[in-house]
C-alpha cells in the first residue's frame, strides 16, 4: 500500500498519510467487499482514492513556488548542474494528475495488466488502455518540458 501511494504521490509524508487513510477506510468498509477474491484490487483502489484525497487537500494548502531560475538570477550564483534522469522523471511525474500517475504506476512499477488496472480503478479494460496511452503521452510531454528547465 505504501509503495503504491509513494509512487503516485512522490512524497513520503503524503504517502504515509494516504496509506494510513486507506487502511482506515478499508477497515471501515470491509463488510462492503462482495467478492473476497477481489480483495487485492479493492484494497489498491482504496489506496488510489486515498492518494487522490491527499492530493486534493495539498492543493488547498500548497504554497506558491518560485522557479529556481528566478532565484539563481536574483542571487547571482551560478546555475545548478543539469538534473539526472531519475530526478527529471520524478519532476515530470509530479506534474501529472493523480489518475495518470496511478495508471502509469500500476502498469510500469507494479507490473499490472490492463485487466487488473481496470479492476483496481473500477473502469473497463478499454478505458484503462486509453488512459495508459494518454498518460504515456502526457509523461513524454512533461519530461520534454522539465528537460527544457
Amino acid at each position: 500500500m505504501y509503495r503504491l501511494a509513494i509512487a503516485i504521490l512522490g512524497d513520503e509524508a503524503d504517502a504515509t498519510d494516504a496509506a494510513q487513510n486507506a487502511l482506515v477506510a478499508a477497515w471501515r468498509d470491509i463488510r462492503g467487499l462482495r467478492d473476497p477474491e477481489r480483495f487485492d484490487a479493492w484494497l489498491q483502489r482504496t489506496v488510489v482514492n486515498a492518494a487522490r484525497q491527499v492530493m486534493r487537500s495539498n492543493r488547498r494548502r500548497r504554497a506558491r513556488e518560485v522557479p529556481a531560475s528566478t532565484l539563481v538570477a536574483l542571487s547571482g550564483t551560478p546555475a545548478p548542474t543539469p538534473r539526472d534522469d531519475a530526478a527529471l522523471l520524478d519532476a515530470a511525474l509530479a506534474t501529472l494528475p493523480v489518475d495518470q500517475r496511478a495508471v502509469l504506476v500500476l502498469h510500469h512499477l507494479e507490473h499490472r495488466g490492463l485487466g487488473e488496472i481496470g479492476a483496481i480503478l473500477g473502469i473497463p479494460v478499454g478505458t484503462a488502455k486509453s488512459r495508459l496511452f494518454a498518460a504515456r503521452r502526457a509523461l513524454g510531454a512533461a519530461i520534454a518540458s522539465e528537460a527544457r528547465r
